[in-house]
């Protein structure tokens, strides 16, 4: 039998029990949920208990000294990625984190290079790499059947959904003190990573951003999360290659729905949940769709290396057992952070902004993390 990665968890709060540990547990051939940590022990005993996590420990520190511990999965707010994933990776940690990858640019960039520093896996997890609608668009791009690619559309909805005062969720999600933003963070770092992985992570030159907080919400709630987040954002982004962006992501809105985000290139163009190709052929238009039942039962029978790329957790497993590489999801995460402040920034000066601008503004926003530190 191959060894067991084993990781220790460091948050066992919502997502922790909502995907990190569910995803552990189907993956249990490849890893050992080996440690957790909380400073709250009620939330520490509940995860442990769920999950058969013998270690448990009150502080992040401790965990960081267990040699058992090869890895570290950080589920933890926005703005405590990066002081623990830096930390964890200089105590000789592989890492694995939620994303967004930071709070707010240079916080990203130390975290990614914290890692070439101190030659260690770092992982964000970027969910949307990994579906079929990404794998078929990956093929067709990389093939050149798509052409020169031009535009592409960034789109998250929901119609009433805000963390916290919509009813799920913890406050510390609508408050930039933790969370560094709203909607963008939240949901739109999905759909932005997408994106660039599958156009070679192409670098933005410039930005305009515009957010909203239109909608009513609970009262009681909304003062009791300080809620001051945008529940909207639009934006338009150019990059290098005469390549663009448009993009709408929504936590609340009055609509019934959005298309999903889509790339155009000059020979082709493709939808991507759910997953559709458009091309000329002939002088006859074709909208063709794939069987994505079909697809992954082939990878699970004839084209079984592609096991390794159906879930972020299994391909991070997978690649620090030596079975792949580790895709760049640190750099695609570091291009979709400057994406979002360059929203931001041009949101909050009402105007467009250029790379240069918002990287030279960028400011930590780590905030405090109890117990990191012997």
């Amino acid at each position: 039998m191959e060894k067991k990665v084993k990781v220790g968890i460091i948050g066992c709060g919502v997502i922790a029990n909502l995907t990190h540990g569910p995803e552990y547990e189907r993956l249990h051939d490849q890893v050992e949920m080996a440690a957790a940590c909380d400073i709250d022990p009620a939330a520490l005993n509940a995860f442990c208990d769920r999950f058969h996590i013998e270690k448990r420990y009150g502080t992040i520190a401790e965990l960081l000294d267990d040699q058992e511990i090869e890895a570290v999965d950080v589920c933890l707010h926005n703005n405590m990625h990066a002081p623990v994933s830096i930390e964890a990776m200089r105590r000789g940690k592989d890492v694995y984190c939620e994303k967004p990858m930071a709070g707010s640019y240079v916080d990203a960039l130390a975290m990614l290079e914290a890692a070439k520093k101190y030659g260690r896996k770092l992982h964000i997890q970027l969910a949307q790499l990994y579906s079929a609608g990404a794998y078929v668009s990956k093929i067709l791009i990389d093939s050149g059947k798509l052409g020169h690619i031009y535009h592409m559309r960034s789109t998250g909805f929901r119609r009433r959904n805000r963390p916290y005062v919509d009813g799920y969720g913890k406050k510390e999600f609508v408050n930039s003190e933790t969370s560094g933003g709203g909607a963008l963070l939240d949901m739109g770092v999905y759909h932005i990573s997408q994106l660039l992985y599958l156009t070679g992570n192409p670098q933005p030159r410039r930005f305009v951003g515009h957010t909203y907080q239109e909608l009513d919400m609970d009262p009681v709630r909304k003062e009791i999360s300080g809620y001051n987040v945008e529940e909207l954002i639009t934006g338009m982004i150019d990059f290098d290659d005469n390549l663009t962006m448009d993009l709408i992501e929504s936590w609340a809105m009055h609509l019934d729905t959005l298309e999903c985000s889509s790339i155009l290139g000059s020979l082709g163009g493709v939808r991507l949940d759910p997953f559709s190709y458009h091309y000329t052929e002939h002088d006859v238009v074709f909208n063709a769709t794939i069987d994505e039942s079909d697809l992954n039962f082939r990878s699970e029978t004839v084209h079984p290396e592609r096991m390794l790329y159906r879930s972020s957790q299994g391909h991070w497993l997978g690649a620090l057992q030596g079975k792949c590489p580790l895709l760049p999801t640190a750099e695609i995460a570091l291009g979709t952070q400057l994406i979002q402040e360059g929203l931001y920034l041009s949101a909050k000066l009402g105007r467009q902004v250029t790379t240069e601008e918002v990287i030279a503004s960028s400011v930590s926003k780590n905030t405090e993390v109890i117990g990191l530190y012997r």
